[in-house]
């Protein structure tokens, strides 16, 4: 499933690494986004076996521009539902930890039928 997350918002053009990937001696690329795998629950179906694995994403975009974290997750939230994602609200804010860049993310669920 994180071939798709990745498929969905590679046309924006920007880095994509899993959360917490990025060496600390490495600087910050200007822009770029990241993602946690935060759930991939199995539900039941009324013959006690699992028919849907229901994916949850934690999608991140970092940038030394703040107005770039404003609208670059929002055009990956629209990516992410074109390709069949859920995606509610328009992202919160998150920290960073380097001072010269400032974030936002979004929770994206995908439901893979078995």
């Amino acid at each position: 499933m994180i071939k798709q997350l990745i498929a969905a918002i590679e046309p924006l053009g920007y880095p994509i690494f899993l959360q917490g990937s990025l060496n600390d001696n490495e600087a910050y690329p200007e822009s770029f986004f990241t993602y946690w795998n935060f759930q991939a629950n199995d539900t039941k179906a009324f013959d006690n076996d699992a028919s849907i694995c229901e994916w949850g994403y934690w999608l991140y975009f970092y940038s030394s521009n703040p107005t770039l974290v404003e609208t670059e997750i929002l055009r990956a939230k629209e990516l992410l539902k074109k390709a069949g994602f859920e995606v509610w609200g328009k992202g919160e804010d998150i920290k960073s930890d380097v001072i010269s860049h400032t974030g936002r993310m979004i929770t994206a669920y995908f439901y893979e039928n078995y």
